[in-house]
């Protein structure tokens, strides 16, 4: 005889407050993504996850904090795809150039630069943004730096991650209005082959 088929175990209450939680920044996301943050209400939230209002201030402060959430799951999964292009067999070198090239590409995600680089900023202000982003890929743009040895003992780390993670959010920028990406990763790649190059030797006098 055929073994009955199991029913499915009932979800547990984290398992529910997890769901929920989850609808809640997905339904968020797009309205922000399509009005921009300013023109979104709660009560829209609210609806399009298809949960009541208290409910979403049972998880979220306000809309704010869950704007707040909405980014840090972004700039997660842009860490985590620089992550996966990044594997450990790769040299320092490669893996530099690689996992720059999955940050822009992460970042082509739609709705994925104006949340980061545009809404993030005016709406937590630069400093949380700047926060969530270095504990995210500008963390793993630093390690690929440090192990690839860029700039040792001649320049500050922290001041060249800064620095190069703001070329990078520029041109993320660029390929979200329009430009060319195919000429956008070419010159940042260029860009990364200049700073890894070798300082060619001095002549001899003589």
């Amino acid at each position: 005889m055929p073994k009955p088929i199991a029913s499915p175990q009932p979800r547990t209450n984290r398992e529910r407050t997890e769901a929920t939680r989850l609808a809640l920044i997905d339904a968020a996301r797009a309205l922000f993504v399509s009005k921009g943050y300013g023109e979104t209400s709660t009560p829209e939230i609210a609806v399009a996850a298809g949960i009541t209002r208290g409910a979403l201030y049972h998880h979220f402060i306000d809309k704010r904090d869950l704007f707040r959430q909405v980014l840090v799951r972004e700039a997660e999964t842009v860490a985590a795809d620089i992550e996966a292009a990044t594997p450990r067999q790769l040299t320092p070198r490669e893996a530099l150039l690689q996992g720059s090239k999955a940050y822009l590409d992460a970042m082509a995600a739609p709705g994925r630069t104006r949340l980061l680089l545009i809404e993030g900023p005016a709406v937590l202000g630069l400093e949380e943004v700047m926060a969530i982003d270095a504990a995210t890929s500008a963390n793993s743009l630093r390690q690929g730096l440090e192990n690839a040895r860029l700039g040792k003992g001649e320049v500050s780390l922290d001041a060249l991650a800064r620095l190069l993670s703001a070329a990078f959010d520029r041109a993320a920028l660029e390929i979200d209005a329009g430009a060319n990406a195919h000429e956008i990763h070419s010159a940042m790649r260029w860009l990364l082959e200049q700073a890894l190059a070798p300082e060619p030797r001095r002549k001899s006098a003589g």
